[in-house]
């Protein structure tokens, strides 16, 4: 029996469960499908499509090497099974499981539906540490724990006849126009793959974790400080467990006065933990890309829409320099760390009072590492419409002098404020027409805020805890809480008889930081 081995974001010979499991029962077709159908949404991105593809053709090379290929098919992949049917009779289908957005839930459901239709066998198998019909959150843990205790996964030992070829010639892959997604893509981006993975992992590990703790906030030191693992983690390059289990290793070789290099490694440990508690919203509740967590927040912001605010932070140009600097770096860069992410969500859902939907498509666009799990549950967060966490209403002058008192990130990225005395940087629309002249600013080079800043912040909080102070929205609350609050957070604890020393998780904020 041919075994048709879908990949879809696990681009990765290395702890492949189901490419493990489809060697050992017969010759295995190895595919990925570039659906139109997936491409169409709101969230998608040139910059997702060229990462999915470098990290395919590598992944190819990978597999040529051992007398296979990875088939890079173009079509909505039931009819891509359907056609496969016809020719290779009695295939089974593995993959692994995916948490994605509302489009390939319903693309899962109807690959489902084709399955039982034509007595295929599809079996799917957990990526990450996210339980799929979790009755209660009391037991996720457990579950996360024994889902990275695991050991990983060797690259299967194939003969070169060990796979199955395609039946057909497939044409080259579509160009990112062919699928409809504007041709842009940031010119600093990360490039897609395992090698690049790996080298980014090892330099973390090694090096860069000692700046983790304390470098993470600030957007000079972010880029350096940060694991830049995100976008490898999302696409399926590395594995979450491999992640944890090299980071475990580097932890416990480690010698004990090397301490800000292992406090790193441990708050970094918490945040990988923080990534599939996340993506579990998502996974029990995909409504929650779409529709408020909390119902009774419902209406609060979906009437007052305006175009103006969102397209002014949609161009870097709300008036607020730390705010359009961290604009254009993620237009360049397609990556910002979260500190700086959580104030741009801020920013535009309380003093420009723009619904988190809209802002999260553009902002998912933006993210080379986009993880719809992640990324819907932190702008619903972000904007207060979960009814069970506090809002942070991230101040952007006070981020701006917090983090970059010298102004060196908002002159990096906004060329014209270099002409901006120290004085005035952060609030530069306040500077006098005469001084402005006198420092060769021309008109335009600095943008008005939209709003006050001081009043519009006051008047949202004010609407927000208005609303949250209603009986019925605080008696929902707690159904909430038992569906999606986190429970005790710890590190994962080794096997019993193992001789690893285990990090102890850092009592840290609610965020994630890769």
């Amino acid at each position: 029996m041919t075994s048709v081995v879908w990949f879809k974001r696990d681009f990765r010979l290395h702890d492949h469960a189901p490419l493990t499991q489809a060697a050992q029962e017969g010759p295995v077709l190895c595919v990925v499908a570039f659906e139109p159908s997936l491409w169409l949404g709101q969230d998608a991105a040139c910059q997702h499509y060229q990462f999915i593809l470098e990290s395919a053709t590598e992944l190819d090379r990978q597999l040529q090497r051992r007398g296979g290929r990875l088939h890079l098919l173009v079509g909505e992949m039931p009819a891509l099974l359907e056609r496969l049917i016809v020719q290779i009779p009695g295939f089974k289908l593995f993959s692994h499981e995916e948490t994605g957005n509302d489009l390939s839930y319903a693309r899962d459901q109807a690959v489902a539906r084709w399955c039982k239709k034509n007595d295929v066998v599809w079996q799917e198998t957990p990526q990450f540490g996210v339980v799929r019909r979790l009755k209660n959150r009391n037991l996720w843990k457990g579950h996360w724990d024994a889902h990275v205790e695991q050991p990983c996964l060797p690259v299967p030992d194939w003969q070169t006849q060990a796979f199955a070829p395609l039946p057909w010639v497939e044409p080259a892959p579509p160009t990112a126009q062919d699928l409809g997604l504007d041709a842009f893509t940031p010119p600093k981006r990360q490039i897609g793959g395992r090698r690049l993975g790996l080298s980014v992992l090892q330099s973390f590990l090694q090096d860069r974790s000692g700046q983790y703790r304390g470098g993470i906030s600030s957007p000079l030191s972010a880029p350096s400080a940060c694991s830049r693992l995100s976008p490898y983690l999302a696409y399926g390059c590395l594995s979450l467990r491999e992640i944890v289990h090299a980071t475990l290793r580097q932890y416990n070789r480690l010698p004990a006065e090397a301490v800000q290099q292992k406090k790193g490694l441990a708050a970094f440990m918490s945040r990988l933990h923080w990534h599939c508690h996340f993506i579990q919203k998502l996974e029990s509740e995909p409504e929650l890309e779409w529709r408020n967590v909390h119902r009774g927040y419902d209406g609060l912001r979906e009437a007052d829409w305006n175009p103006a605010h969102f397209e002014a932070l949609v161009a870097g140009r709300t008036g607020w320099p730390m705010v359009d600097a961290c604009v254009v770096m993620l237009r360049e860069t397609g990556w910002i760390n979260f500190r700086m992410r959580a104030m741009l969500v801020s920013v535009a859902a309380y003093p420009l009072w723009l619904h988190w939907q809209s802002v999260g498509q553009w902002l998912a666009r933006q993210f080379l590492d986009y993880e719809p799990g992640i990324h819907w549950s932190q702008m619903q967060m972000q904007s207060g419409t979960t009814g069970i966490n506090i809002p942070r209403v991230y101040n952007p002058v006070k981020q701006a002098r917090d983090h970059d008192p010298h102004g060196h990130f908002v002159r990096r990225w906004l060329p014209a404020l270099r002409k901006v005395p120290d004085a005035w940087l952060f609030e530069p629309w306040r500077m006098p027409p005469d001084l402005q002249a006198h420092y060769g600013l021309l008109p335009g080079d600095i943008a008005q805020p939209l709003v006050d800043l001081e009043v519009a912040t006051r008047q949202a909080k004010a609407r927000l805890f208005a609303l949250k102070a209603l009986p019925e929205v605080r008696a929902a609350k707690s159904a909430i809480v038992e569906k999606h609050g986190s429970r005790k957070r710890m590190a994962p604890q080794p096997k019993r008889g193992s001789a690893a020393k285990t990090p102890s998780a850092p009592t840290a904020q609610l965020g994630l930081e890769f």
